[in-house]
């Protein structure tokens, strides 16, 4: 199995408490799957929706065109469809029906050729909680360059 990850979302972790992550697969055009493949992605701003326990719908993702695709090109941010199991649908819709949790993409990855998209049921931090865990990554930076210089 061969996994190529293209884009990750990068603030997700800093602005969100992850909860538990799903693998999806996206329904996709002939030009999407080119571009991502040349790794001209953006998930920065996108988010999941879940229609009714029924369908998930990737939202406002960049797929930049594809050059060479010319009149057969695809709009940038078109909602995209996810494919999951049934089960999952129905707990990301239900999950979300609760205060203060969201579906947010933390990464998408090519395995076997084959786009995938790695979402993730979060909570929003507070701003202390976002204090909190700069402080604790610094920390263990530190305690990493003091381990080594022990070394010299």
């Amino acid at each position: 199995m061969s996994t190529k990850v293209v884009a990750t979302n990068r603030k997700a972790r800093h602005d969100y408490h992850i909860i538990e992550t799903f693998e999806a697969g996206m329904v996709l055009q002939g030009s999407e799957i080119k571009s991502i493949r040349a790794g001209q992605i953006s998930i920065k701003q996108a988010y999941v929706r879940v229609d009714n326990g029924e369908e998930a719908w990737l939202l406002d993702a960049h797929i930049a065109t594809y050059e060479q695709a010319s009149r057969f090109n695809h709009e940038p941010t078109r909602p995209r469809k996810l494919l999951l199991h049934k089960k999952e649908i129905y707990k990301l819709w239900d999950e979300v029906r609760r205060k203060g949790i969201t579906v947010i993409p933390t990464q998408v990855y090519l395995e076997n050729g084959r786009a995938k998209v790695e979402i993730a049921l979060a909570r929003g931090k507070q701003l202390h909680d976002k204090r909190q865990s700069i402080a604790q990554h610094d920390a263990e930076r530190q305690i990493a360059r003091e381990m080594s210089n022990d070394g010299y």
